[in-house]
């Protein structure tokens, strides 16, 4: 449809993305588990009928990112002209478009006088999904061993839910169904509202103009992108970053990038990143394409501009097979954020060569996730938890104290919510890491501190995490924050864990977790005396 009228596009437009938003809203208020509930470790979107993003609620950018990926292989597989109503699709295969097991995608097409002119998606961390431990496996040498594989399916909800096949097969499946099911219904009735607020758009407006509209929102998009591109001097920029190891040896493990600037067009290419590893710390390719748009989203444009499929246009990204970034099937890929940060840390370095005024240092930009879980009378608990740290400082400003990273985005799980919820242990102590962050022009963030005090024996509990053993580093002279740690108090005594680890606690043990404070830009004489002295004496940054 041509000559659109820009007051449709701005109402329609803002309508689409009101309904991912309140999708975004239905299915965190309507979550069982913590992870969801409390940590809003879930997402959702609009996607057009050819499987492109076209709104997004503002969750959790490594998933949002990569919701087109997921969907197209269940399109190949299952063409929307096919579907009928009650039908989702369901993917949370790695290797088909997916990012971990745990991430499970639901969509929900969305009819108008029998037609599919889009689909509503969620997809939310479910918090046990099978595999061979509860929660978190970390000892995972493969992809089965990490829970279910649902490859890009279709399902049908009156036949295959509510009592039906599906649903008795996950159930039978996981050790905590209550949560795991109502979690999966908090994303069927997310995609319910989704699928509502499209079909009332196209009743008051025609199908045809909130097919056109979205169109329009993804030509939008990629101007602004372009735009932001083109004002980048023609050139390559490389950067690299490192993870600690790969959770068996103790040699780092890099991630290379160079970014190839052209015009109004972007070539990145992780060529000489480091081959896949034999524990769970790869990133399917997806995880990877979405970390990097997260990152160029982060530096090159501002909140005005939508985070849709139109953004990727002008972008192209590489990663080679059997690499850290694009490991082959079946590798295990759990902690797939720690890869996907050190991506995001290698092209903000890169970034910096061509924009530095834009980029910020080193945070401690890693998933820190922590699950503590105990079989008991009752049956299995299980918690999971993700920690924020320090976010690094830019040109223009102090980092962030205590949230969560760039590509996570989730939300502080209250320790009243535990306390409540979990009877095997308790939170001892919460708050930020006193000295953690970087000094500088600019300080970093500061980490923070969590102390879990086990109530009771036998608790099974895994980590993994990152910035152990290699701070964040300071930018233009700033100096570098303090890497994170965890150990265990017990008996007098001090247990030391590596950043991917597990063990079984019992009671009277004190967990502790202290995670990584950002870097600081530039150097601290060109900060005010008086500026440095509130820093040390509110204990932001150490004294030396």
């Amino acid at each position: 449809m041509r000559n659109l009228d820009p007051v449709d596009v701005a109402v329609v437009g803002q309508s689409l993305t009101a309904a991912a938003r309140e999708m975004g809203a239905k299915l965190v208020r309507s979550a069982y588990s913590t992870v969801v509930r409390e940590a809003r470790d879930a997402s959702a979107a609009i996607v057009d009928a050819r499987g492109n993003t076209v709104a997004q609620a503002e969750l959790i950018p490594i998933q949002l990112g990569s919701i087109g990926e997921t969907l197209r292989p269940c399109l190949a597989r299952f063409p929307a002209e096919t579907l009928e109503d009650g039908d989702i699709l369901v993917n949370n295969d790695p290797y088909q478009g997916g990012q971990h097991l745990q991430d499970v995608f639901i969509f929900s097409p969305i009819f108008v006088e029998g037609r599919v002119i889009a689909f509503a998606a969620s997809v939310a961390h479910h918090l046990d999904l099978g595999g061979g431990a509860a929660g978190l496996n970390n000892s995972a040498s493969d992809l089965y061993q990490e829970g279910i594989v649902i490859p890009p399916s279709r399902f049908n909800l009156p036949r295959d839910w509510n009592g039906g096949p599906f649903e008795r097969f996950l159930a039978a499946n996981v050790r905590v169904p209550a949560q795991t099911i109502g979690d999966f219904n908090a994303q069927l009735a997310a995609n319910r509202v989704g699928a509502a607020r499209v079909a009332e758009l196209a009743r008051r407006h025609g199908a045809a103009t909130v097919t056109a509209v979205m169109d329009a929102m993804l030509d939008y998009a990629e101007r602004r992108v372009r735009a932001a591109i083109a004002a980048l001097p023609d050139g390559r920029y490389e950067g690299e970053d490192w993870l600690d190891d790969d959770g068996v040896g103790e040699e780092p493990v890099r991630v290379h990038v160079a970014i190839t600037k052209a015009g109004e067009t972007l070539d990145i290419d992780y060529a000489g990143t480091a081959p896949q590893v034999a524990r769970n710390i790869n990133a399917p390719f997806a995880s990877t394409v979405s970390a990097t748009l997260s990152c160029l989203k982060l530096v090159l444009t501002g909140p005005d501009v939508p985070f849709n499929e139109g953004a990727k246009r002008p972008i192209t990204i590489r990663a080679p097979l059997g690499s850290l970034l694009n490991p082959r099937h079946p590798a295990p890929v759990r902690a797939r954020m720690e890869p996907c940060y050190r991506a995001f840390g290698a092209l903000m370095q890169a970034l910096g060569k061509a924009a530095p005024e834009r980029v910020m240092a080193a945070g401690y930009d890693t998933t820190t996730a922590i699950a503590l879980s105990r079989l008991g009378p009752a049956g299995w608990q299980v918690h999971l938890d993700i920690h924020g740290g320090g976010w690094g400082a830019r040109a223009d400003g102090d980092g962030e104290d205590g949230i969560a990273g760039p590509l996570g985005n989730c939300a502080n799980t209250p320790a009243e919510v535990v306390d409540a919820e979990y009877g095997y242990f308790r939170i001892a102590e919460y708050g930020l890491r006193p000295g953690s962050a970087g000094a500088g022009c600019h300080r970093g963030g500061t980490g923070l501190r969590r102390v879990f005090q086990m109530t009771e024996d036998n608790v099974g509990f895994a980590l993994y995490a990152d910035r152990f053993k290699l701070a964040p580093r300071g930018l233009a002279g700033g100096v570098d924050g303090w890497p994170a740690r965890c150990f265990v108090e017990r008996d007098g005594t001090t247990i030391p864990f590596r950043s991917k680890a597990a063990m079984t606690l019992r009671r009277g043990d004190r967990l502790v977790l202290e995670t990584a404070g950002g870097a600081g830009h530039g150097p601290a004489t060109a900060r005010s005396n008086e500026a440095i002295f509130h820093d040390v004496e509110e204990g932001l940054v150490g004294d030396g």
